[in-house]
């Protein structure tokens, strides 16, 4: 919506803009979070704040974000929250704009989404649905890294990951009559083939880029298949601990919630 445009929320006792500069001694860094208001963005909100890091959180629609506000409360100096629709490359841009100053150590791409799952049967596919997966699942991230490319190569960490899926491994698809999740699916394989390239573009100026895959975790998009389900505070902890692990030395990993790497 055009109004929230341009707010930004930064929570203590009330919304207030808070300096994002203002680091204590112990943190570990500064990291930018895409699609942090709920499953998977906020556990990953939650367990940054409780690591010492500082979070630029952002959400669609933040003053709706009622568990992010909370967390503002509780991290009143290292939390700020600011409106992003992450297919809106404008406000991408004025985002930047907005925190030209601020190095960040980690770009996390973590906004996703699914498509609605019985557009993509074949007969009957909604191709305005395929593109609007692919803008937030393939365009985003790489706009998203070229926006905040230079608060990247200012900070001591220097790392651009992205949440992926085993489901857009190629190498790990399997004969399945169904055709299922054609919009998903392809959407992660092309966001794999991005951060690959990024990656081999990015090294030799000191940036390392990944991939994380969360497994099967109890989020709205999971609830309802017929498999056990990992939940999202044990997801995102294995991917804290890989996303610790991607260096230039191993940039373009694309790895598992165990930390083995998916096939392409």
């Amino acid at each position: 919506m055009k109004s929230f445009k341009h707010i930004v929320i930064s929570i203590s006792a009330c919304l207030m803009i808070f300096p994002l500069y203002s680091l204590a001694e112990d943190e570990t860094g500064i990291v930018l979070i895409t699609g942090s208001n709920r499953g998977i963005g906020l556990e990953f909100t939650k367990q940054y704040l409780e690591r010492g890091w500082t979070v630029i959180a952002t959400a669609r629609k933040p003053e709706k974000a009622e568990d992010l506000k909370q967390l503002g409360i509780q991290y009143p100096d290292r939390l700020s929250i600011h409106q992003l629709d992450v297919t809106d490359n404008e406000r991408i841009d004025e985002l930047a704009k907005e925190l030209e100053d601020q190095p960040i150590d980690l770009l996390l791409n973590n906004a996703g989404i699914s498509g609605y799952i019985p557009d993509q049967i074949f007969g009957r596919l909604d191709y305005d649905s395929f593109e609007q997966v692919l803008a937030v699942n393939t365009v985003a991230p790489l706009k998203m890294a070229e926006a905040f490319y230079t608060h990247i190569k200012s900070s001591n960490l220097k790392k651009i990951v992205s949440v992926s899926s085993s489901e857009g491994s190629i190498g790990g698809a399997y004969d399945d009559e169904s055709g299922r999740m054609y919009f998903y699916r392809s959407s992660k394989s092309a966001l794999n083939m991005v951060m690959v390239n990024l990656a081999f573009q990015l090294k030799s100026r000191g940036i390392a880029v990944g991939l994380v895959n969360p497994g099967p975790t109890d989020t709205d998009f999971m609830r309802g298949i017929p498999f056990p389900l990992r939940s999202t505070e044990e997801a995102v902890t294995d991917m804290i601990e890989n996303i610790e692990d991607i260096d230039l030395d191993n940039t373009a990993a694309y790895l598992n919630y165990n930390g083995k790497t998916i096939d392409w």
